[in-house]
C-alpha cells in the first residue's frame, strides 16, 4: 500500500461570496431531504436550494444564485452559522459547491468541527469587519482573498485585518492532522508494525 502524503492547510485564496444573515442553520444550508443520498457527491447542487429556489424551481435572489459568484471558493457569513442539527451533510454541500473556507462573525461548535474533518477553515472576525469584507465582496467579486491560517490573517485588496482562528483547528490544519485517514494511511509502517505486535491479531 502506498503511503498517502499529509495535507497541510496553511493559506487559502479564492474569490468570495457574501451570505448574509444571523443563526443560518444546518437544515437551510442542506434541507434534510436531499440527506438521504448514500454518498455525499452531489450534494452542492442543493446547497441552500430552499434559500436558491421556490416550490416551482424558479430562481429567488440569493447570491449562489449569481452569476459573477459561481467560482467563488471564500463564505463570508455573519453570527451563529451552522446552528441547528449536527449532520455533516450541511459542510459536505458547501464544499462540493465550491468552498474552500468560511469567514463568519461566529460559527456553531459541531458545525466548525465538520468543517475541520474536511479540511475547511472557519475563521472568525468581529462584525464590522465581517461586514466590510462582505461589502468588499459584493463591490469585487472576481478578486481574491487570502485567508492565511497559520498567521491568522485575511487579505483582500489593499486590507489586511487580523481574523480570530481557533487554536485547536489552526494546529490541526497548518500541521497536517485534520485528516485523520490520511494521517493513519501515511504512518501504515507503524500501524502494521503495531498490529504485528498484538497476539490476538495472528494469522
Amino acid at each position: 500500500m502506498s503511503e498517502e502524503v499529509v495535507e497541510t492547510v496553511e493559506r487559502v485564496t479564492g474569490s468570495g461570496i457574501p451570505v448574509r444573515g444571523n443563526d443560518i442553520d444546518t437544515d437551510q444550508v442542506i434541507p434534510a431531504r436531499f440527506m438521504k443520498v448514500i454518498t455525499f457527491d452531489g450534494l452542492g447542487e442543493f446547497a441552500f436550494f430552499d434559500q436558491r429556489f421556490d416550490d416551482e424551481d424558479n430562481e429567488k435572489d440569493h447570491p449562489m444564485n449569481e452569476e459573477r459568484f459561481r467560482d467563488a471558493s471564500v463564505m463570508v457569513v455573519n453570527a451563529n452559522f451552522g446552528c441547528g442539527s449536527s449532520r455533516e451533510h450541511a459542510p459536505q454541500a458547501l464544499m462540493r459547491w465550491g468552498i474552500d473556507a468560511l469567514i463568519g462573525e461566529s460559527f456553531a461548535e459541531i458545525f466548525a468541527g465538520n468543517c475541520l474533518a474536511l479540511g475547511i477553515p472557519t475563521v472568525t472576525a468581529d462584525h464590522e469587519t465581517v461586514s466590510e469584507i462582505q461589502a468588499w465582496t459584493e463591490s469585487n467579486p472576481d478578486d481574491d482573498i487570502e485567508i492565511d491560517v497559520a498567521d491568522e490573517t485575511v487579505r483582500y485588496g489593499d486590507h489586511e485585518v487580523t481574523v480570530t482562528v481557533d487554536e485547536a483547528q489552526r494546529r490541526a490544519l497548518v500541521d497536517g492532522v485534520w485528516d485523520t485517514t490520511a494521517l493513519m494511511q501515511s504512518n501504515s509502517g507503524a500501524v502494521a508494525e503495531t498490529a504485528a505486535g498484538l497476539p490476538y491479531l495472528d494469522d
